[in-house]
């Protein structure tokens, strides 16, 4: 029977009676936070119904923030959004050490590019001038929780590349040798390049929370950062009191 007929009679949906399904063994505690839930194979020859039915199930599920889907390692309990402070410049380390959870970092690279144009208008430097690139990959309990795609003014943190980032983040350590006193924020619903779904693994139509940031140190740029964060993990949060 299809869904629409089934609404047409009163009776739910399959695919919400599966979603009620999981939510039940979730809320009973049969299924706790960061549990592997059975796959859509395993889901669709215990239940006997579609992928279409179970696939749609999971999806809504997972948009809402109940379930976690890794790509290659299946589907869990979400153990709950973390939270991001958009409008303050924190250390995501910090940020998940507080939640109770183990925070490690992943290099992916480090090296010295050119100034684009683009980026010499970001940074505030020549076209063609040195700058320096890293890519991390931030993880929350071993799992993907940002993509750290950040550009320095060499000129203000000459030994960034020296740095090890799996002991100390770029955050933290630029906010030690160059003390921001500006910083500039957007937040924006993006959909992950197929290179960046990978490193996050996430399907490549997951919706992500992109947040652009530049931070200055008086009137110099220090640095340019997109932080890439998987929709479904991700909440932003702020706080303000009047007056400030």
């Amino acid at each position: 029977m299809s869904d629409v007929s089934e609404r047409q009679g009163g009776t739910p949906p399959h695919y919400a009676m599966v979603k009620q399904m999981i939510l039940g063994r979730i809320g009973s505690g049969e299924w706790p936070a960061r549990h592997r839930i059975p796959s859509e194979n395993e889901l669709v020859a215990s239940l006997g119904l579609s992928r279409m039915t179970i696939n749609r199930a999971l999806r809504e599920l997972a948009a809402d923030g109940v379930l976690l889907r890794i790509q290659g390692l299946g589907t869990f309990v979400a153990e709950g959004k973390s939270q991001t402070s958009v409008f303050k410049v924190r250390n995501i380390a910090d940020e998940i050490r507080e939640r109770g959870h183990a925070h490690a970092a992943q290099t992916v690279m480090k090296d010295e590019v050119k100034a684009t144009p683009e980026l010499a208008d970001e940074l505030g430097v020549e076209l063609g001038a040195p700058v320096f690139h890293s890519l991390v990959i931030h993880l929350e309990n071993d799992i993907p929780a940002q993509l750290e795609d950040r550009y320095v003014n060499p000129a203000l943190a000459p030994d960034y590349l020296t740095q090890d980032f799996s002991a100390r983040t770029p955050n933290s350590y630029l906010s030690a040798v160059a003390p921001w006193t500006t910083v500039e924020h957007t937040v924006e619903a993006v959909l992950p390049a197929s290179w960046e779904a990978k490193l996050l693994a996430i399907a490549r139509g997951d919706p992500c929370l992109l947040i652009r940031r530049r931070t200055f140190s008086g009137e110099r740029v220090v640095t340019s950062v997109r932080l890439l964060m998987p929709g479904g993990r991700s909440r932003i949060e702020s706080r303000q009191t009047a007056g400030s």
